[in-house]
C-alpha cells in the first residue's frame, strides 16, 4: 500500500486462495488492511447498522482441515504458501456456535460470506443450467466434493438470510427453504437465499446489489459482536499454532442431506458423543454457545461499547514502482491483533507466530521513523508510538549505516536484543551495545558492530 488511494466505500472482505495470505495472517481475529478497508479474519461476525455479518476465510483441504493455524511468512516450509488460506476446523466450530438459544434475542446471521460454496448447496439451485455453463462440475457434484464439505451444516444451523460466495468463476442462485420449528423474528420467510458470482470480465455477472432495510438512526460503524466476543473466548484454549492435528474426541457423524449420506471424522466437542453425564462437573463442554454470565461478562469488558475502533497502522513497507528489486517477506507483529486480544484476553495467534521463530519477523513501517529530512532526531517521534510493555525496534538505512533504537517500558535484557538485531543487519558481524543512561533509548550504530 502506497497511500495514493483511499477506498470511498467502507468494504468488508474475507480471505480466499488470491489474497495476500502473509499480510492477512497478522490479523486473524479481523482488523483493518487499510483505511475503510475490514479483513473478518479467520472466521467472525460483526455489526453494521443493525446488520449481523458472518463470513469465513480461506478453501476447504481435508489435509489441512484439523490442524492450527501454524504459516507465516517467509513460507519457508514446502506447501505452507498454499495450505494458508486452508478453512480450519476451529473456525467453522466456532461458528456453528453463533446458533441461537431457544431464549437467544439477538437475531440470526443476516450475511453470511465464504470463499467456497458449501458442497451440496448445487442441489437447490439450477444445477443443469450450472453444468452446462462448467460441464466439468458434474464429477464433483456426484462425490460432493464441490466446495466445503463442512459449511452445509452452517447453511441448515444458521438460516442466514443470505449466503454469499464466490471462488468457483460462475454466477449461481439457490434458494434453501428451512423447517418452520425455529422460525426467528429476523428471517421470517425462513429461507437462505445463496448467491454466487462470477469475475469481473465484460459481459460476465460479477455485481449485484442487495438492500436491507435499516433504521433511520441505525450506527453506520461498524462494531463487534458481543455474541462471536463471548465465543472467542471461550473457546480461547482451541487456538493453537502447530502442525498437528488438534481434537478433543474423535467422533463418526452421520449427515444426511437430499438423499445424500456422509461421513465425517469430527474433531471437535459434540454433544453427540461423551462418556460422562454433561451435566456433571467431569463433563467435558460441548455447547459453547454463550451462556447470559459469559454475554456480561463480555460487556464488563467493553463497557457496552462495542465500535470497533479506527486503529490501522501499516505494518509493511508501501510498494514502489521504482524499487530495482523485490525485499524478502516479513511478518509483523500487528497492532491491532495486540489490543484486540488484550482487551478480550484471549491468545494473540499474531503474537504466537511471531514468537516461534525470529527468521521473517520484521519491524513494522509504522516504527520507523519520518526521516524527511535525513537529519532530525527521531527518538521522541518513536517514543511516542510505544505503549506499555511493548518493545519497539526500528531500523534506518542511509548510505549503508544502519542505526536502531530499542525502546521498552521495562528495559529488557541484552541477550533478547541481540536476536532481533542479528536479523536486522543479516551480516553476522559481532557488536556490542552501548547502553546509554535509563531516561534515554539505547542506540546502536554501525560502527559499534565489531567486537572489542
Amino acid at each position: 500500500m502506497n497511500k495514493l488511494k483511499t477506498a470511498p466505500i467502507l468494504t468488508i472482505f474475507i480471505g480466499g486462495n488470491h489474497e495476500a495470505s502473509g499480510y492477512l495472517q497478522e490479523l486473524p481475529n479481523g482488523g483493518w488492511v487499510a483505511p475503510n478497508i475490514y479483513y473478518m479474519g479467520h472466521a467472525n461476525c460483526i455489526n453494521f447498522a443493525g446488520i449481523r455479518i458472518a463470513g469465513l476465510s480461506g478453501i476447504f483441504n481435508k489435509h489441512h482441515y484439523h490442524m492450527g493455524h501454524w504459516e507465516r511468512p517467509p513460507f519457508d516450509e514446502y506447501g505452507s504458501a498454499v495450505s494458508v488460506y486452508h478453512v480450519r476446523a476451529v473456525d467453522v466450530f466456532r461458528l456453528k456456535q453463533l446458533q441461537p438459544r431457544n431464549d437467544d434475542k439477538s437475531g440470526p446471521i443476516d450475511v453470511m460470506l465464504s470463499h467456497d460454496w458449501p458442497a451440496g448447496i448445487t442441489d437447490y439451485g439450477n444445477v443443469d443450467d450450472l453444468l452446462r455453463r462448467k460441464p466439468f462440475f458434474k464429477e464433483d457434484i456426484q462425490k460432493n466434493t464441490l466446495g466445503n464439505p463442512a459449511t452445509m451444516c452452517l447453511v441448515h444451523e444458521l438460516r442466514p438470510r443470505y449466503w454469499l460466495a464466490a471462488h468457483l468463476h460462475c454466477k449461481f442462485a439457490a434458494l434453501i427453504a428451512h423447517s418452520d420449528s425455529t422460525e426467528s423474528e429476523s428471517n421470517k420467510e425462513n429461507v437462505t437465499r445463496f448467491l454466487s458470482l462470477d469475475k469481473p470480465l465484460p459481459r460476465r455477472h460479477f455485481i449485484q446489489i442487495l438492500e436491507f432495510d435499516v433504521d433511520e438512526d441505525a450506527d453506520l460503524n461498524l462494531s463487534y459482536d458481543p455474541t462471536w466476543l463471548a465465543i472467542l473466548k471461550a473457546t480461547d484454549s482451541f487456538t493453537d499454532a502447530s502442525k498437528r492435528v488438534s481434537y478433543s474426541r474423535s467422533l463418526l457423524f452421520l449427515i444426511v442431506d437430499s438423499s445424500r449420506i456422509c461421513v465425517v471424522l469430527h474433531y471437535m466437542p459434540s454433544r453427540g458423543h461423551s462418556s460422562v453425564d454433561e451435566m456433571s462437573s467431569d463433563a467435558e463442554r460441548c455447547d459453547y454457545r454463550p451462556t447470559k454470565e459469559e454475554l456480561d461478562h463480555i460487556d464488563r469488558l467493553f463497557n457496552g461499547h462495542f465500535t470497533i475502533p479506527l486503529n490501522f497502522r501499516q505494518t509493511a513497507p508501501p510498494h514502489s514502482a521504482t524499487e530495482p528489486f523485490k525485499h524478502t517477506e516479513f511478518y509483523y507483529r500487528n497492532p491491532q491483533s495486540m489490543e484486540f486480544c488484550s482487551k478480550l484476553g484471549i491468545r494473540d495467534l499474531n503474537e504466537i507466530l511471531c514468537a516461534q521463530s525470529a527468521n521473517g519477523v520484521g519491524t513494522a513501517f509504522y516504527l520507523m521513523p519520518n526521516d524527511d529530512s535525513k537529519q532530525q532526531d527521531n527518538t521522541s517521534a518513536i517514543q511516542s508510538s510505544c505503549t506499555d510493555s511493548e518493545v519497539r525496534i526500528c531500523c534506518n538505512y542511509i548510505c549503508r549505516v544502519f542505526s536502531l533504537f530499542v525502546i521498552t517500558d521495562n528495559w529488557i535484557a541484552d541477550n533478547i536484543l541481540i536476536v532481533r538485531l542479528f536479523k536486522e543487519f543479516e551480516d553476522g558481524l559481532d557488536f556490542k551495545i552501548d547502553r546509554g543512561r535509563r531516561s534515554s533509548p539505547i542506540r546502536i550504530d554501525s560502527d559499534q558492530l565489531k567486537s572489542e
